[in-house]
């Protein structure tokens, strides 16, 4: 099963799921927390793989393709683009219902991170397929190349750096509220500290500060590989 067969096994399943939840609308918060819980290990694992990379490209490449041994399964890559497909699209709609309802830092920190989430899942899914299309490896060297091609670390720099910020800031956000009161604020802080680490260490290795990275970047019709 190929990237557009699997992209169409998602966007069925998001159309069956979606109809079904429109139906059932009460239940749309308590099926976000679900893929929410189930997408958490995968995006989870999906930051550590990269993390890898402090230890090199070879390493990272080892522990990606033990990762991708288990999720570029057919049924699981196709379970996981409906996920995130529900997950972005059930996020964006819970933001918009309650969008004159939330009151609070917390509150609308939560929101602003599950919006910024969902579009950067949508974005970075798409051209994660693109690129495997062409027939490109998603590997470390594909996520580091908008950092090696001016102008685009302005932009590759904040994009990065903001999602993984934006997921440790959810998932303390979602704490919060399920913890008892004397734990939220502590648990929540945490949270905000480790975003603020893990994505200034990915930013940073990804522009190659910590370990000289080789790339691909376009120049032209071809392209030609860059040391970082």
């Amino acid at each position: 099963m190929n990237e557009t067969s699997q992209l169409a096994l998602g966007a069925a399943a998001i159309g069956l799921a979606g109809t079904w939840v429109w139906r059932q609308r009460p239940a749309l918060r308590a099926l976000h927390r679900a893929s929410a819980l189930a997408l958490a290990l995968f995006l989870g694992a999906h930051v550590l793989g990269h993390l890898a990379g402090l230890a090199g490209a070879a390493a990272h490449q080892a522990v990606l393709e033990a990762l991708r041994s288990i999720y570029h399964q057919p049924v699981v890559e196709g379970l996981l683009l409906a996920g995130v497909l529900f997950q972005a699209c059930s996020g964006l709609t819970l933001l918009w219902r309650g969008w004159n309802q939330r009151k609070g830092v917390v509150a609308w920190a939560q929101a602003v991170s599950g919006a910024y989430l969902s579009l950067f899942l949508l974005i970075h899914v798409a051209a994660v397929l693109a690129a495997r299309q062409q027939g490109v490896d998603t590997n470390l060297q594909f996520a580091a190349a908008g950092m090696h091609n001016p102008p685009w670390q302005w932009f590759f720099g904040p994009y990065y750096f903001l999602a993984v910020l934006a997921l440790c800031t959810h998932v303390g956000c979602a704490l919060y509220w399920n913890l008892p009161p004397r734990q939220r604020a502590p648990v929540l802080a945490a949270a905000l500290v480790v975003g603020v680490l893990l994505a200034a260490t990915l930013v940073v290795m990804l522009a190659g500060g910590f370990r000289g990275l080789e790339v691909l970047l376009a120049t032209g019709p071809g392209v030609a590989p860059v040391a970082g």
